[in-house]
């Protein structure tokens, strides 16, 4: 597998590639793909990942409303927020490796929504000919509306690439964020 991708990214080198924000000619869509690839493969060492601006989220993030299924531990680097460039995800996602360590799994691009309101979407970005997902609300205090797009490029997600949770991810035990207690 390791030399199978060092031959896709040896290959990939030659393209030259501009921030896909709509489907691009036959072939677009997999030379974006090959960016990506060649830029994140150095943070499939976890430090690389950290000293790159990509702030590690202590919790583990599972899909609560399906119960099957996670994202992992997020890193993000709010300096790429609103970018549609292949090389510069917004996020990156970890899943424990089983040894102590995280094995980079997937990718998150994130773009805000110009007017804030979630019955509107004319603004919504594509990449690898694939639209964004949102308008969502933000996921914290303080995080703007946005649309989102995961792709799974480190791991195989059996609900596909662009899939939000993967369930073939879990999270440890006792590492995901506590669910608010309901008010009395």
């Amino acid at each position: 597998m390791a030399r199978t991708l060092a031959l896709f990214l040896a290959g990939a080198t030659a393209l030259a590639v501009t921030p896909a924000v709509a489907a691009p000619e036959p072939g677009g869509a997999a030379a974006a793909k090959a960016v990506t690839y060649r830029a994140t493969a150095p943070y499939q060492q976890h430090e690389t990942g950290v000293r790159a601006g990509y702030k590690p989220d202590q919790y583990c993030v599972l899909d609560r409303a399906n119960g099957t299924g996670a994202l992992g531990y997020p890193h993000f680097n709010h300096a790429h927020d609103n970018s549609t460039d292949p090389a510069k995800p917004t996020a990156l996602f970890y899943e424990d490796d089983g040894k102590g360590g995280e094995r980079l799994v997937a990718v998150q691009w994130m773009v805000y929504d110009r007017d804030q309101n979630l019955k509107t979407d004319d603004d919504r970005p594509s990449m690898f000919g694939v639209p964004f997902k949102g308008p969502n609300r933000g996921n914290f205090p303080g995080q703007p509306v946005h649309y989102a797009l995961h792709l799974w490029l480190w791991k195989k997600n059996p609900q596909g690439e662009f899939t939000t949770y993967n369930p073939a991810v879990n999270c440890l035990p006792g590492t995901t964020r506590p669910q608010p207690r309901p008010s009395s």
